[in-house]
């Protein structure tokens, strides 16, 4: 049996809590596709599972790295087919979870990710650039070098910004024209959790305060305490930066807490971008409705299905 089952969809709907109910039921293991939950010292900004949570279903592609350490979305698709491919060799269920929509494609598309090393030069000699005239002029570069990786890339996530266009100065081709893709050699069942605007923002904001009254900014202290600074590019992540600048003197609380919630809207707004609701591959679920024993059932039927097709 070689099947996958995804579960899709923006910060704050529940994937979590849906991934570990279903590995509990089908004997799962959970693979992270969450760019910051790699990072040690960061749990609570990142919604990371608890350890309990991890020893009552294993999790993998979490604590991989210090702060100050380079991820890359190759390393994460390499280390994320790795993890798939030893779980079902151990004959368990694989459970693909994450918000990032660029890592899981990159995972059920098979996407083949230019191998590009970085150039550290090129890089501090764009971010510069950005300090003095805007990420958005960086953007419209690409855009105007490489529209199809600009239609994919949200203009303010100054880091992917870069990276494509390192990638075309490199190669001399545009970097979404190296992004072809070799399906993977299992089965995949996506599903994905949806619910209305607002009540999505209503969920969102209770994560954030609960986030600040487990310790989120006691957690950013800690980091600059081990002296991690707020210009690495982990610390620039949703909650991080904001708090970061709270304790910097910058913003008050309040405001740091308000610029959170808002940006996480925007981040949950741009998740859609990468899975549509008219995206034929994914079965949707709104959280709003009683959805567990469906999901259930649909997980189910689709390993039969998969056991009865290969005997």
């Amino acid at each position: 049996m070689r099947s996958v089952v995804a579960i899709v969809g923006p910060t704050a709907i529940g994937k979590s809590e849906l991934a570990l109910a279903l590995a509990e039921k089908f004997g799962g293991e959970i693979v992270s596709a969450d760019s910051r939950q790699v990072y040690r010292f960061m749990d609570i900004g990142t919604a990371k599972p608890s350890p309990q949570q991890q020893i009552g279903v294993p999790h993998h592609l979490i604590d991989l790295l210090d702060p100050e350490q380079e991820f890359s979305l190759a390393l994460y698709q390499r280390l994320a087919i790795q993890a798939i491919e030893a779980i079902l060799e151990r004959g368990h269920l694989p459970f693909l979870v994450g918000g990032s929509g660029l890592y899981v494609w990159s995972v059920l598309e098979g996407w083949k990710i230019p191998e590009v090393p970085p150039d550290h030069d090129l890089r501090h000699h764009l971010e510069s650039r950005a300090q003095y005239e805007g990420g958005l002029s960086l953007y419209q570069e690409l855009e105007a070098i490489d529209p199809e990786a600009a239609r994919q890339i949200d203009w303010r996530n100054l880091r992917r910004v870069i990276r494509a266009l390192e990638v075309c100065q490199a190669t001399g081709v545009p970097f979404s024209q190296l992004q072809n893709k070799q399906p993977p050699d299992f089965d995949t069942l996506i599903i994905g959790l949806t619910t209305g605007r607002e009540d999505l923002y209503r969920r969102i904001d209770q994560r954030v305060d609960r986030m600040i009254e487990q310790g989120l900014v006691a957690e950013i202290m800690g980091l600059l305490d081990k002296g991690y600074g707020l210009d690495l590019s982990a610390l620039s992540s949703l909650g991080y930066r904001q708090i970061g600048l709270f304790l910097e003197g910058r913003l008050t609380l309040d405001v740091a807490i308000q610029q959170i919630k808002f940006e996480t809207h925007r981040f949950a707004r741009h998740q859609f971008a990468w899975f549509r609701a008219n995206d034929k591959r994914i079965h949707w679920f709104d959280v709003r409705q009683d959805f567990m024993s469906q999901a259930i059932e649909m997980v189910g039927n689709f390993v039969r299905q998969v056991e009865k097709v290969k005997s």
